[in-house]
């Protein structure tokens, strides 16, 4: 189990970072929430998951320490696996998750490209008493916007979408949808739900 890496961040993708630790640069894979705090060229601290396959080891990076012991909670649900896992906190916080999962709001879960209806009922059942009670004053952890970008949250915003299962023309309009949203300077983590949300409704 590899918990955390710190080092100096070397690459920025819409899913991915790259963080050089001890001269070997290490592939994370990333909700754009998380890669929102990443900034190229400075130190950074990523709590990670190791998920282990026969043909691959892929890491994922993680904003802190409750999205990543979520990211492994969720996973203990049958039909869940890190891309879906992922996916679940690329869409809510962990707090929100919580909240989903306490108030069992099927409708909320579905937002996640992926699961229906019928499988949302079978995570939260599974999930229900695992994920714990939401924190009070709820919001979950706040993610921090990268400042500068200008139009860059739109590439990232786009290819996220596009990773979690929706068409080039989708997230198109998803991204021009929200665009009337974004600060200065954006917050790709909320445009992403934001888009998303927009998505499940169309």
């Amino acid at each position: 189990m590899i918990a955390f890496v710190n080092g100096r961040v070397a690459g920025l993708a819409p899913d991915a970072a790259v963080v050089e630790v001890g001269g070997v640069g290490l592939s994370l894979q990333c909700t754009p929430g998380t890669l929102a705090r990443l900034r190229m060229g400075e130190e950074a601290h990523v709590p990670t998951s190791l998920v282990v396959r026969e043909d691959s080891l892929t890491l994922f990076g993680f904003a802190d320490d409750d999205e990543r012991n979520v990211f492994e909670l969720v996973q203990t649900a049958s039909g869940v696996g890190p891309r879906l896992a992922l996916a679940m906190l690329a869409v809510h916080t962990p707090n929100t998750l919580r909240k989903i999962m306490a108030t069992e709001d099927i409708a909320g879960l579905t937002q996640v490209p992926g699961i229906g209806k019928k499988g949302a009922a079978k995570i939260m059942l599974e999930l229900k008493d695992r994920l714990g009670a939401a924190y009070d004053g709820g919001g979950g952890v706040a993610v921090p916007a990268q400042a500068g970008d200008g139009p860059a949250w739109r590439p990232q915003v786009h290819t996220a979408l596009t990773n979690l299962g929706w068409s080039a023309k989708d997230a198109d309009a998803a991204v021009q949808a929200v665009a009337g949203e974004a600060g200065d300077p954006p917050d790709v983590a909320a445009l992403l739900r934001s888009a998303l949300r927009k998505l499940s409704r169309a």
